[in-house]
């Protein structure tokens, strides 16, 4: 056992390391008997391929670089395929993400165009397929554009032949609804094909604000009757709607307060816990009905656990197994159930639940120890008090590392970590970024500050029109916690995020005098900018909830934005940005910079070519975890080994 100072521990996490582990499986489902899924590839240039899960247990990659299954449907994407068995092979429809086109594709054959590229603005997309092989096509959400401006889009429900007859011809794709809606979700159609279901949604509302469940009647051409508004409104979320196998519409609503399940408007299972969450994605799935009758959920307070749900008696059975994080993706086939998994001590694998033996099993992507798990974090569950004594909820993972010790009298430098959204959390798994640090001898707080999600609609709410100020004062509050207890050293914190952790980490800075230094990464700086056109149409007017009416309170937006009080800026600081980046662009981190310029607060500014919102590349993610480290070291006084010195201009 060394004893040495805290931030100069040998690790073997290193950046590279922590880079080749990021991401995880996503959208699972069933092709006949197997299991597929998309996974990331970062070495490969920051791709997600489609995995699939043959009979015998071996898993392919079937589709090589640069093929790249992703959606930029209301640019965080959605499910993006959809497969089926035809004549004893699967046929598989999927979104490549350069050009957004629908393919067709079978093993052995090269993917073939279904869609016709557009001119018009970021052109056509497509997310949440359902393949309808019975009539030769793949149902899905259309967002068109329909000028060269980022708000100028409609979508629609649509149906796109399966034969390629629309690959150059717009006007062969079926449109199923009209754009009276400014946001839709794919189809959800009834066992007998007669009915179906979706969700839809206007600005300035965001989904987990108030959408409507819509249900119409499917004529045996295809072509739907007028729908119907069956349950929801401006201050009900439904956050996912499906049938059972007996015809019942099952949905997840947070009319009570927590989403909570319903089947044709009865409760199954009243609790003060999430049967849902915040649909950033098209095509999220929090729970699957199965054919017994009874319902796949991913389910709880804070954590989530994979259960099946017994409409009859509102139990919920959870599965047994060392995963303690679920996220929202399921896939039934009879009473076999996938989902994706991940603990403190495992990353996201595949996971099937057998539900007529209750067992549940790994199937793919399996948890490989990249090191010896002796250095992997050991979190502590913590809630802190804030201002007005409100609960605030978070993950301390304290310094670890089995071959080292600090001397005996020494406190240990701590970073805030903020999540993005703000309508989201942090979950309990292992992340090999926080391992980085925390291997080094530096702490990590993950702060599920007012407005995170899985706490229910009054912890969720706690941010509107308080964007800025309750996420800024939570994350203070437990950072001077930390310190106060003596866990953390007072002089030696930090703080850092990306998007809308990006937001609080900057504002953050300007607006307290908690932090020695920051780590900013693909922020949003300027709330003027933002609301005024410089987003994407997904968010262009989510401020209105979370700072309040732009018309209204103009002054608020210039008071909080990091931009307008550049000159409070005294620390240390790092920003990191994607050039390619729709929703937070660079130009908002180069408006920050031109404010600062001449205050000689020493600060890197580095961005990255290709790389849009969330690096997605290797040699991305070890830069910038490398620079990260390297600012930590240089204001907390560290002595990393094997880090380039990250130069800070003045």
């Amino acid at each position: 056992m060394q004893t040495l100072p805290y931030g100069s521990w040998p690790s073997p996490i290193d950046a590279a390391t922590a880079a080749a582990h990021d991401g995880h499986p996503e959208f699972v489902g069933f092709v006949g008997d197997e299991v597929w899924w998309t996974a990331p590839r970062p070495t490969e240039g920051g791709r997600r391929t489609l995995v699939r899960r043959h009979g015998d247990g071996t898993e392919e990659s079937v589709l090589p670089a640069p093929w790249n299954v992703r959606s930029r449907v209301i640019e965080y994407g959605g499910q993006p395929w959809a497969g089926a068995v035809v004549d004893g092979a699967p046929l598989v429809v999927f979104v490549h993400f350069a050009d957004q086109r629908l393919y067709r594709y079978r093993p052995g054959a090269e993917p073939v165009p279904l869609t016709p590229l557009s001119p018009v603005g970021g052109g056509l997309r497509w997310a949440d397929l359902v393949l309808r092989v019975e009539r030769g096509e793949v149902w899905c959400v259309l967002e068109e554009f329909t000028g060269d401006g980022p708000t100028d889009v409609r979508r629609v429900l649509a149906a796109v032949p399966l034969d390629g007859s629309a690959a150059q011809d717009r006007d062969a794709v079926r449109e199923l609804t009209p754009a009276r809606q400014r946001f839709v979700t794919g189809p959800r159609l009834s066992p007998d094909g007669r009915r179906a279901a979706w969700l839809a949604w206007d600005h300035p509302r965001m989904p987990w604000d108030g959408t409507e469940l819509l249900v119409a009647d499917v004529r045996a051409d295809g072509t739907f009757d007028e729908p119907r508004t069956v349950a929801g409104g401006p201050e009900e979320s439904i956050a996912q709607a499906d049938w059972s196998a007996d015809g019942a519409l099952l949905y997840a609503s947070d009319r009570g307060g927590w989403w909570n399940l319903y089947r044709d408007g009865a409760p199954l299972c009243t609790r003060e816990e999430e049967f849902g969450g915040p649909l950033w994605r098209l095509g999220q799935r929090w729970f699957a009905p199965l054919d017994s009758g009874t319902v796949a959920v991913v389910h709880g307070r804070g954590a989530t656990a994979l259960g099946i749900l017994d409409p009859e008696t509102g139990e919920v059975v959870d599965a047994a197994g060392p995963w303690t994080e679920f996220s929202a993706t399921l896939a039934v086939h009879g009473e076999r159930v996938v989902a994706v998994g991940a603990s403190p001590r495992s990353a996201w694998e595949v996971v099937e639940l057998d539900t007529r033996t209750g067992h549940a099993r790994v199937v793919g992507a399996p948890h490989d120890d990249a090191v010896d798990p002796a250095y992997y974090p050991e979190p502590q569950i913590r809630t802190f008090t804030g201002p007005d004594g409100r609960d605030i909820h978070a993950h301390v993972y304290p310094p670890h590392n089995p071959g080292c010790v600090a001397p005996g009298p020494d406190l240990p430098p701590y970073v805030v970590w903020a999540h993005g959204g703000p309508t989201g959390r942090s979950p309990l798994v292992l992340d090999l970024e926080i391992a980085y640090f925390t291997s080094r001898g530096i702490g990590v707080a993950e702060v599920n500050y007012g407005g995170s999600t899985g706490y229910g609609r009054e912890y969720r709410n706690r941010l509107r029109e308080q964007w800025g100020v309750v996420d800024v004062e939570d994350c203070a509050a437990v950072a001077l916690a930390l310190a106060d207890e003596g866990t953390a050293d007072r002089d030696r914190l930090a703080i850092r995020g990306g998007s809308a952790g990006g937001w609080t980490s900057a504002a953050s800075l300007t607006a307290t005098d908690v932090y020695a230094c920051g780590t900013i990464i693909y922020p949003i700086l300027d709330l003027t900018g933002w609301a005024t056109g410089e987003t994407h149409d997904f968010e262009s007017q989510y401020l209105e909830s979370l700072v309040g009416p732009l018309a209204e309170v103009p002054g608020r937006y210039a008071e909080r934005s990091p931009t307008e009080r550049a000159e409070h800026l005294t620390v240390p600081f790092l920003l990191l940005q994607g050039l390619d980046d729709p929703i937070c662009p660079p130009s908002q981190c180069e408006r920050f910079l031109a404010r600062i310029e001449g205050s000689r607060v020493p600060h890197a500014y580095i961005a990255f070519e290709g790389e849009g919102h969330g690096f997605r590349r290797a040699e991305t993610m070890v830069r910038a975890l490398e620079a990260e480290l390297s600012l930590y070291a240089q204001v907390f006084g560290l002595n990393p080994t094997g880090v380039p010195t990250l130069e800070l201009t003045k």
